[in-house]
């Protein structure tokens, strides 16, 4: 409904100590469906500040702009508490699982208690960011409840319950560098030589094939071409039930080598069908939770090996490790980026790219030849190195 009428609102002083203005106004609001006229009051400044009652109806005139305008409409009014069940009931369903429920436990242990009663519309971005300062939590904790809270934010603002941006200039806390670990060669050998099946063949896929856990748990017997020796993706598991891939670019095809078409073949002799024909299903016939695999099978498999794994690493680092096998081996960077379902190839450089200690190696035993010479079995230098800094005039140029 548009404005009823123009205001210029009512301006008063108040204050035994301190003199300061208040403007007072009325304004449409939508309560619960019922369209209701509210007055409101806001401080516009002390005496000191607006000295004059022209200054400070200058002021009020500002606030009632938007009120004023042709184009005014009535804006629903709720607390955050109210507008947290409106936004669950109606925006969370439409999320994958996984996110949906990440999102509810950022909403019930943090956000609720912190803004609840707040009105949308009293919260501004410096309450946000005290929200912020008084989480002690992990500053990867912190960046993504801030993820759910502009979520919701966005969603108040295309609703009308708020004009403002609350989440503009945020300071985040800076992530912590986590130790990002990767199989080598020899301990991807030990895992498949001690893990019995189907887990020899899952941990294999995964090594070769470089699949997200969840892919992999999801994958389906006629999602293998034995023809073609392809592995397509389709789907992805999470917490044993089936939906869509990360990204877009989780769906794709993957070429396999001899070995794992002969593993496969050797491990459909002995698989059980399910009715939704996935490869590695449990008793009743779900997909494997990849928590539980990794928790009760894997990590206490490393364990038996001596394969000491930094905490926060899982599965992943089958996949860090198959990226750190191509690069070795000189694939093409859009071959890998395709491989890993990577949307951006940055990530597959930057994250999942690793120097492999033999490479480390070889790069300084050939930085050394070339600076110090190439030494003997003794230690003592056998040949000079083929550039000598210290005779080249450039260096002293």
């Amino acid at each position: 409904m548009a404005r009823r009428r123009f205001q210029h609102g009512q301006l008063v002083l108040l204050g035994k100590h301190e003199k300061r203005w208040y403007g007072r106004w009325r304004e449409d609001s939508l309560q619960n469906g019922r369209l209701l006229r509210v007055r409101r009051q806001k401080f516009l400044g002390t005496l000191r500040e607006l000295p004059t009652k022209k200054l400070a109806q200058r002021e009020l005139q500002e606030q009632l702009k938007t009120i004023n305008s042709p184009t005014y409409r009535a804006q629903p009014t709720a607390t955050f508490t109210e507008f947290v069940a409106r936004w669950e009931a109606t925006v969370i369903p439409q999320l994958k699982p996984s996110t949906g429920i990440n999102y509810r436990s950022h909403l019930r242990c943090y956000l609720v208690p912190y803004f609840g009663p707040h009105q949308l519309k009293g919260i501004g971005a410096e309450i946000v960011q005290r929200f912020v300062a008084s989480l002690s939590v992990s500053p990867k904790t912190v960046r993504n409840v801030f993820v759910t809270f502009q979520s919701l934010w966005r969603s108040a603002r295309a609703w009308h319950y708020v004009t403002n941006d609350a989440t503009e200039g945020i300071v985040l806390p800076q992530s912590r560098r986590v130790q990002r670990f990767f199989f080598s060669a020899e301990d991807i050998k030990r895992i498949l030589n001690a893990a019995p099946e189907p887990y020899r063949t899952f941990y294999g896929l995964a090594a070769e094939t470089g699949l997200r856990c969840g892919e992999l748990c999801a994958l389906r017997v006629d999602d293998v071409d034995f023809d073609r020796s392809l592995l397509c993706i389709r789907q992805s598991a999470w917490r044993g039930k089936i939906g869509e891939p990360k990204t877009s670019s989780g769906i794709r095809n993957i070429e396999l080598s001899p070995q794992a078409i002969e593993c496969l073949k050797q491990f459909l002799e002995r698989w059980h069908p399910n009715d939704a024909r996935l490869l590695f299903a449990t008793r009743n016939g779900t997909a494997w939770d990849g928590n539980l695999l990794l928790k009760r099978k894997f990590r206490p498999l490393l364990k038996r090996l001596g394969i000491e794994v930094p905490r926060g690493n899982g599965f992943h680092s089958f996949r860090h490790c198959n990226e750190t096998m191509m690069d070795r081996l000189g694939t093409p960077l859009k071959l890998r980026q395709q491989r890993l379902g990577h949307t951006d190839s940055r990530l597959t450089l930057d994250v999942y790219t690793h120097v492999a200690s033999e490479d480390a190696r070889r790069v300084a035993g050939q930085l050394g030849d070339a600076i110090w010479g190439v030494l003997d079995a003794n230690g003592r230098e056998k040949q000079k190195a083929g550039v000598s800094f210290a005779t080249n005039s450039r260096w002293y140029n």
